[in-house]
């Protein structure tokens, strides 16, 4: 980062914390400049969020620093996870007096820009941890609360496995589970499996013989019926985990309430994470085309003689990506805490709280993702051929940005968005990706 993004104001020369730290002596030959620019508007000093990032961002400074050689080597992060769990960055939500650290939803979000921007691989690979702990946080039977948070504290981490690859029908699911005795068994194949490779948990979306719908059962990723594959060979995002896991008779340890599931807002909180990874990449961009603008002596014959750090375009075009973080991060935990609101709204219906929840975060992504993508593609601009150069490794921001956005396409959001805009239709709740054949399914999944 190039200033402390949510609080105020810092010296840029002596804070060791802040990402792309420059010494401005070495440039101007003055005093050390204070850096006065937040990136996102509005954010007052929180003395309890002042304190959460004095615990990680030494964390996210040594994630930052590896960040493009484990890109570039594909390299997964299971060292960057160790630092994070050993600081029990998973147990952010968990009240302080059950072991936690007792963080809003906003302070896990602002934090979890911060290390989307030091690393936004690391960042969305806790994607379906942090979805699964705001479902623990509201279940209501007591037992089962207390044993996940007691496992939340301990630094377990929970993947996901909710996706089939293909074969089955929209709405349904292929994966199942089966009662052997007194225990049920669960057999399937997943991909997509964000996060599971580095899990020891995780939560995966079955069909049940006696309940409707889809429902969430968690397995131990130990057991030796679970087979994690680090297959998923997309152009971005390479480290997530995004893979393949397949099941074979293995026992079911929780199902998480049925009652749970209808109307569950966990799919926006999923979309916060996205959303909160492409704000962290933008930040990123920031800081790469800030340095390397910095550090550049060659100039084009086309330019105006001058260094390339007082070249006017390429300070316009500094500034340009500047702003566009700024708007993204803006966007972003505006969307978050509209919907930290709505998650603690006695007075909405648990439709209208999903309704209020998916929208929120349906604009956001809608309007984020062009503005990201934008700024990973202008950073080029400003540099020149060498800027593409693969020891550079820059495109892996654009990569990973454009792979992120492929998610939950944001045509289908814009359209949702539009349709309740209009038309007042509530957003639709369908749990399952599935082929559409000719026969359209009903089926609640």
């Amino acid at each position: 980062m190039a200033a402390d993004s949510f609080t105020h104001a810092l010296d840029i020369e002596t804070d060791p914390n802040i990402f792309g730290a420059v010494n401005l002596d070495s440039f101007t030959g003055t005093t050390p400049a204070r850096h006065l620019l937040k990136l996102t508007p509005g954010v007052p000093r929180d003395e309890h969020y002042d304190e959460l990032a004095a615990v990680f961002r030494p964390i996210f400074a040594k994630i930052a620093a590896g960040a493009s050689e484990r890109d570039a080597s594909r390299t997964l992060p299971f060292e960057p996870v160790g630092w994070l769990n050993r600081v029990r960055f998973g147990a952010l939500r968990i009240p302080a007096n059950q072991g936690g650290y007792g963080a809003s939803v906003s302070d896990l979000f602002r934090l979890l820009i911060e290390l989307a921007e030091a690393d936004s691989q690391v960042a969305h690979l806790w994607r379906s941890h942090i979805g699964f702990v705001e479902a623990v946080l509201h279940l209501e039977d007591d037992a089962l609360r207390h044993r996940w948070v007691e496992r939340i504290v301990a630094g377990q981490i929970v993947g996901n496995a909710y996706t089939e690859r293909g074969g089955n029908r929209l709405g349904t699911l292929n994966t199942k589970v089966s009662q052997q005795g007194e225990r049920w068994i669960l057999n399937g194949e997943k991909y997509y499996c964000t996060g599971t490779i580095y899990a020891d948990w995780v939560a995966v979306a079955v069909s049940h013989p006696t309940r409707a719908g889809r429902q969430i059962a968690v397995v131990s990723t130990q057991h030796s019926g679970v087979k994690i594959f680090d297959d998923w060979d997309g152009f971005g995002q390479q480290l997530t985990g995004t893979g393949s896991t397949t099941f074979e008779n293995v026992p079911v340890d929780t199902f998480l309430p049925e009652e749970q599931q209808i109307n569950d807002p966990e799919s926006a909180i999923f979309q916060l994470v996205l959303l909160a990874v492409q704000a962290g990449i933008t930040r990123a961009v920031l800081n790469d085309v800030r340095s390397a603008v910095q550090a550049r002596t060659r100039s084009f014959s086309t330019g105006t003689g001058v260094p390339v750090r007082d070249e006017p375009q390429v300070l316009q075009l500094v500034g340009e990506i500047s702003g566009t973080a700024f708007a993204v991060d803006s966007i972003v935990l505006a969307a978050v805490a509209e919907i930290e609101v709505a998650l603690a709204d006695p007075s909405l219906s648990a439709a209208e709280r999903f309704a209020v929840c998916e929208l929120s975060a349906d604009r956001a992504q809608s309007v984020v993702q062009p503005l990201v993508l934008g700024a990973a593609s202008k950073l080029f601009d400003g540099l020149g051929a060498s800027a593409t150069a693969k020891s550079c490794n820059l495109d892996r921001h654009w990569r990973n940005a454009r792979t992120v956005a492929t998610h939950n396409p944001a045509i289908y959001k814009s359209r949702i968005i539009g349709d309740y805009e209009v038309n007042g239709t509530a957003p639709q709740q369908l749990n399952a990706i599935g082929d559409v054949g000719q026969h359209k399914t009903t089926d609640n999944v």
